[in-house]
């Protein structure tokens, strides 16, 4: 997914000045995440290229979407595939560092796919190291920033690969949050799981809803339950 435009069924996201490109981790994440029934506000950290906030807009029909972007040329690509879509007037685009923005509202829903690599080597690119790597958002600041605005009946849901989950669910665990519901993403039918997307809570307390996605079967043919997840978004999942 490298080319500078991927289109959608309702919404293009062009990505040529934006370090980290559409990915299917991200989409799998957007499609997945339920936005609860009376969702006012939902609030996107990192927004990238607007990918996030564009898949959530369209799955709820009246909320508004905050998506923080602290890359300047990235939030300006996000904001400019936001203007294309249909749900312009939904959807903000805010260029500050998540850490310290003021924010203004309590949010039914928080997402994100943050930096996903600590203590590992960097590239050359600043604005790619920054996306990849947890430089200016760490796990903790992120919970911080979940802590502070998600609504107290609210859910945050979080991307990320299998082995940074495992310092995530510490994390969330020893500040006596919950983990309601865990997506496990497999490559194929025949590789162990890569990625992890979990909801978290404060309030709700009940056991751990684990499942799994295998994206590809044995012979490399994209799965039914992807085809299924994905099917609002893609144009051509063949």
């Amino acid at each position: 997914m490298s080319n500078t435009f991927f289109r959608f069924k309702q919404f293009t996201i062009h990505q040529d000045r934006c370090a980290m490109k559409v990915s299917t981790d991200a989409c799998i994440a957007g499609a997945w995440t339920k936005v609860p029934g009376n969702a006012k506000r939902i609030l996107d950290i990192g927004a990238g290229t607007g990918l996030l906030a564009l898949m959530l807009a369209q799955k709820s029909n009246e909320a508004i979407v905050d998506a923080v972007e602290e890359d300047e040329q990235a939030a300006k690509q996000a904001e400019e595939n936001v203007l294309l879509s249909p749900w312009k007037e939904r959807i903000n685009i805010i260029c500050a560092d998540a850490t310290v923005y003021g924010y203004k509202h309590k949010y039914s829903l928080i997402i994100a796919n943050p930096p996903f690599f600590n203590n590992s080597l960097l590239g050359g690119s600043d604005e790619r190291n920054r996306a990849r790597h947890t430089l200016n958002l760490s796990y903790e600041s992120l919970l911080g920033i979940i802590s502070y605005n998600l609504a107290e009946e609210g859910i945050a849901s979080v991307l990320l690969p299998f082995s940074e989950f495992m310092r995530w669910e510490k994390l969330v665990l020893e500040n006596n949050w919950k983990i309601t519901h865990k997506l496990l993403v497999h490559p194929s039918e025949d590789k162990a799981p890569n990625r992890v997307v979990s909801i978290i809570a404060r309030t709700i307390d009940t056991p751990v809803v684990q499942e799994h996605l295998f994206i590809r079967d044995k012979n490399g043919r994209y799965t039914a339950a992807y085809n299924s997840l994905m099917y609002p978004y893609y144009l051509d999942q063949g």
